[in-house]
C-alpha cells in the first residue's frame, strides 16, 4: 500500500474532493490532504505557515504531489494577487526543499504560468483588472504577435503588471534549477487559460528552451486538472496503459479549443503522456479515450456561446473506454450524454465534461486508469465519482446553472437541490444507488458547484 501527500492548488471541490474521490477507488492506496481551511479560495490566501507544519509532520509517505503556488504564494489566485518581493517566495521554496530533502520520498510538483484572461472581471485577478483586463490582454496579444508596444494602460499599472510576471517567471527558472538537482521527479508548468499569443505563451517557450533536455519537466496546457494528471502519473508510470483516442470529429483534431493555445489532437495527447499513459492504436490499446470534440468552434456555455450538438448515432467501443466530452467548454454536450446514458455502460471507466479541454481531459484520466489499474478496486468508490462528474458536468453545468444564474438571490443551496433533483434521481437509478446528495456554492457564485454524497 502507497501513501501519497497530496496539496491542491486550493480548497475548490475540483482540487480537493476529486483527489480523495479518485484514490478512494483503489483501496491500494491512501491519500492525504491538508486540512481544507488551510488553504486558499477566491478571496484569500493559504495559510502558507500552518500547512509547512503540517507537511513536516507528516512520516512514511511515498509520493507528494505539490501544487508550488500553494506554498510559494498562498494557491493559483494568490500568484496573481501577491505583491511579495521575490526574495520572500525564494525563501519559502528553499525551506520547503529543506522540508523534502529529509522525506526520501517521489515529489510531483507544478507550478502556473500566469494567466491572461481577455475580460475586465477581476474576480482572481488585481484590482486594477476591473478597468483594464481587456486592455492589458490586448497588450500581451499584440506585443507578442506584432511586436506593437503602444498602449493607453497607466504606466503604473502596467509596470505593475509585469514586475508580476517577470517574478513568476524568475520562480518558475528556479524551479528548472531545483529539477536539476534532482528534487523533483516530474516538474509541470501550466498554462493557465491562454490564447494562441500573448506574454504567458512567449513564457512557455522560455520555459521549454531553459529545461530543454531535462527529463520530466513538460510545459502543459491546462490548470486546475494538473494535480489529478500528476496523481495519475504518480500511481500508473510504470505500468504502461495502452491508450487509443477516438474522436467523434476526427476530421476536426487540429481545431483549438476556447482557453487554450494548442489543438486538440495535442492536447490529447499529451494529457496521455501526462497521467502516464502510453499512445496506442486501437487494435493493441488496453482502453479507449473516446473524444466528444466539436465540429468547428468549441461551445462556451457560460458565455452563451452554442454550437451544434452531437447528431451521430453513439458507437461505442467494444474495450475498456473512457469519455472526454469536449463540445462545450464548462459543462457537458447534452444531446451526447441523453444518448450514452440509454446505454448499459459495460466497460465504462469514466466521463468528465467540465470546464476546459485539459480540465476534462485530466480529470477522466486520472479517474479512470486508477481504477482501471487497480488490484483492489472499490465499484462504489467509481459509482460514486461518476454520479459527481454527471451531476455536475451535466446536470448543473449544462443545464441548471443556465435557469438560476440570472438571479443572484438563487445562490441557495435549497434552490438547486429542487433544480437538481431529477438528475440526481435519474443518475442514481442509473448506477444503482443509493445516496444522499447534498450541494453547496463553495465561491459564493454560479461559475462551480460542490456535491457531497453520502
Amino acid at each position: 500500500m502507497s501513501t501519497i501527500a497530496f496539496i491542491p492548488i486550493d480548497n475548490r471541490p475540483v482540487c480537493y474532493n476529486l483527489p480523495k474521490m479518485i484514490i478512494k477507488q483503489d483501496k491500494q492506496h491512501n491519500i492525504l490532504l491538508p486540512d481544507i481551511n488551510l488553504l486558499g479560495n477566491l478571496k484569500k490566501a493559504a495559510n502558507m505557515e500552518e500547512l509547512f507544519k503540517w507537511l513536516e509532520g507528516l512520516e512514511n509517505i511515498d509520493i507528494y504531489v505539490t501544487a508550488l503556488d500553494t506554498l510559494a504564494y498562498g494557491g493559483l489566485i494568490s500568484s496573481r494577487r501577491n505583491s511579495e518581493q521575490i526574495e520572500i517566495i525564494l525563501n519559502r521554496i528553499n525551506y520547503l526543499v529543506e522540508i523534502l530533502k529529509k522525506k526520501n520520498s517521489k515529489i510531483y510538483a507544478y507550478s502556473s504560468i500566469m494567466r491572461i484572461s481577455n475580460n475586465n472581471i477581476n474576480e482572481e485577478e488585481k484590482e486594477y483588472w476591473k478597468d483594464w483586463g481587456k486592455k492589458i490582454f490586448e497588450y500581451s496579444y499584440n506585443f507578442h504577435k506584432k511586436g506593437i508596444l503602444k498602449t493607453d494602460i497607466p504606466k503604473d499599472i502596467l509596470d505593475d503588471y509585469l514586475e508580476t510576471r517577470k517574478r513568476n517567471l524568475e520562480i518558475n527558472k528556479y524551479y528548472i534549477e531545483l529539477k536539476k538537482q534532482g528534487i523533483f521527479d516530474t516538474l509541470v508548468f501550466s498554462k493557465d487559460d491562454c490564447a494562441k499569443f500573448g506574454l504567458n505563451v512567449l513564457e512557455a517557450k522560455e520555459l521549454e528552451e531553459c529545461s530543454n533536455g531535462i527529463k520530466d519537466i513538460f510545459v502543459k496546457t491546462g490548470a486546475d486538472e494538473i494535480g489529478l494528471t500528476l496523481l495519475s502519473r504518480a500511481i500508473n508510470k510504470d505500468k504502461k496503459i495502452k491508450i487509443f483516442p477516438m474522436y467523434n470529429q476526427p476530421g476536426s483534431i487540429e481545431k483549438i479549443s476556447k482557453y487554450e493555445d494548442i489543438t486538440v489532437k495535442q492536447s490529447v495527447e499529451s494529457q496521455i503522456e501526462l497521467s502516464g499513459g502510453i499512445l496506442s492504436d486501437e487494435e493493441n490499446c488496453d482502453i479507449v479515450l473516446l473524444v466528444n470534440n466539436f465540429l468547428d468552434e468549441q461551445g462556451e456555455l457560460v458565455m452563451d456561446i452554442e454550437v451544434p450538438l452531437f447528431n451521430k448515432k453513439l458507437n461505442l467501443p467494444n474495450k475498456p473506454y473512457l469519455i472526454a466530452d469536449i463540445l462545450n467548454a464548462n459543462g457537458s454536450d447534452n444531446n451526447f450524454v441523453n444518448k450514452l446514458l440509454k446505454e448499459d455502460l459495460k466497460d465504462f471507466y469514466g466521463y468528465a465534461g467540465w470546464n476546459t479541454t485539459g480540465n476534462t481531459l485530466g480529470s477522466v484520466l486520472s479517474g479512470g486508469l486508477t481504477y482501471y489499474k487497480s488490484k483492489e478496486p472499490s465499484h462504489n468508490a467509481f459509482k460514486e465519482l461518476q454520479i459527481v462528474r454527471f451531476l455536475d458536468d451535466w446536470g448543473y453545468q449544462a443545464n441548471v446553472r443556465g435557469q438560476i444564474r440570472s438571479d443572484i438571490s438563487n445562490l441557495s443551496n435549497d434552490i438547486v437541490k429542487i433544480k437538481m433533483k431529477e438528475y440526481e434521481g435519474f443518475i442514481l437509478n442509473k448506477f444503482l444507488l443509493k445516496r444522499r446528495i447534498d450541494y453547496y456554492f463553495p465561491c459564493n457564485r454560479f461559475f462551480e458547484i460542490g456535491i457531497l454524497i453520502q
